[in-house]
């Protein structure tokens, strides 16, 4: 009887320490990657993918986590401020570059032992080029891509279901892409029911003032911001000239097409900026500091001229919408500055506020977007 019994201990306990049978993912570039699931050790190729990772993983945002590129501290200061207040152990995770531009230290990579490296979609050119996905794939490291920015309707779903299948946290993923879809089928749904619908045409400019110039226009084709654009029931006048996700738009061309709507991103750009010009937003910033910087951009030459301008449609959006699948906040923002009596009840901040006590473990902070006419919106 002890006999059986002891080999029975036994057998259990080589199936609870036995390795887990690779699964095979398929990632956004369309790419069947191998890798045990859930990952033990992720090295995380763009810190602002935390935005994803947090929702999924909650209060266990760093149990696999050994690395991540160091976009987080120029880019998105104050998210990184809140996520370091709640995880301090942040402060002492190896930081990378960026892949695309070279900075990319992979042998520090495979120093780290990282079961798998989730790169952003336009980093793959770079990665397969430079040899990153060969050597990592030598070093028995798995790529694996996501996208939130190129096509992020397209790809966010499934990007959040990968994310979802790394950390072990597939329902969680599937709860949050309910949420997500939720909430843009409040905007989507009624504008679709909205008689005689008038799209107002906007322009939204992509990080005015971060680039220490003060020219014109970069700007949206049909894909990201431009796609919150017409989700949101406004028609985006940049994707009547740029087809690509990102590109410029001339003043001459602005002018003609006289927009209602004019919408700046912003973020804390504090770091990386020389001029300090751009539009400050985000969780916990200074509005009234917002207002006048987003007031200075539009008195650039030739945007006075504009009918958005004159009539102070002017507005300002946190920039990391666009990179992360919280875009529901911003269509529901946008839709209330397009049509305000159709969506008068809508509470994009309360929209917001709710997410993070469902989904993340860091509290909410209001200051993600502004309007130069406060009264108004």
């Amino acid at each position: 009887m002890l006999t059986k019994l002891f080999g029975a201990l036994i057998a259990l306990s080589t199936v609870l320490v036995s390795p887990l049978s690779a699964a095979e993912i398929t990632d956004i570039a369309g790419r069947k990657v191998e890798i045990d699931l859930p990952a033990k050790r992720v090295l995380v190729g763009e810190a602002r993918q935390i935005h994803t990772i947090a929702a999924l993983t909650g209060d266990h945002l760093l149990d696999k986590i050994v690395g991540w590129r160091d976009d987080f501290f120029s880019k998105d200061a104050d998210s990184y401020t809140a996520y370091s207040e709640r995880f301090p152990a942040i402060a002492d995770l190896p930081r990378f570059g960026y892949v695309p531009n070279n900075t990319f230290d992979l042998e520090a990579a495979i120093a780290l032992a990282p079961d798998v490296i989730t790169l952003n979609l336009e980093a793959q050119k770079v990665a397969v080029e430079s040899g990153i996905e060969e050597k990592a794939a030598a070093a028995g490291i798995a790529i694996v891509y996501v996208d939130f920015r190129v096509d992020a309707n397209k790809n966010s779903e499934d990007s959040i279901r990968i994310l979802g299948q790394i950390f072990g946290a597939d329902a969680k993923a599937e709860e949050f892409i309910a949420y997500r879809r939720k909430q843009v089928a409040l905007v989507v749904d009624r504008l679709a029911q909205a008689p005689n619908l008038v799209r107002p045409k906007v322009f939204i400019e992509r990080a005015p003032g971060n680039d220490g110039e003060n020219g014109c226009c970069r700007s949206f084709g049909p894909y990201n911001f431009g796609e919150m654009v017409e989700q949101a029931g406004g028609h985006n006048i940049a994707a009547d000239v740029i087809q690509t996700t990102f590109g410029n738009l001339n003043l001459e061309q602005l002018i003609v097409d006289n927009p209602d709507h004019y919408i700046a991103t912003g973020s804390n750009w504090a770091a990386e900026s020389k001029t300090l010009r751009f539009v400050h937003v985000g969780r916990g910033a200074d509005l009234q500091a917002a207002r006048s910087k987003l007031s200075t951009l539009v008195a650039r030459t030739g945007f006075g001229e504009l009918k958005a301008v004159k009539t102070g449609e002017v507005h300002a959006v946190w920039h990391q919408f666009y990179g992360v699948p919280y875009e529901f906040v911003a269509i529901q923002q946008f839709a209330k500055w397009f049509h305000p009596d159709l969506f008068a009840d809508l509470d994009p901040e309360a929209t917001f506020e709710e997410f993070h006590k469902t989904f993340l473990p860091v509290a909410y902070k209001p200051g993600y977007f502004v309007s130069l006419n406060e009264e108004t919106h």
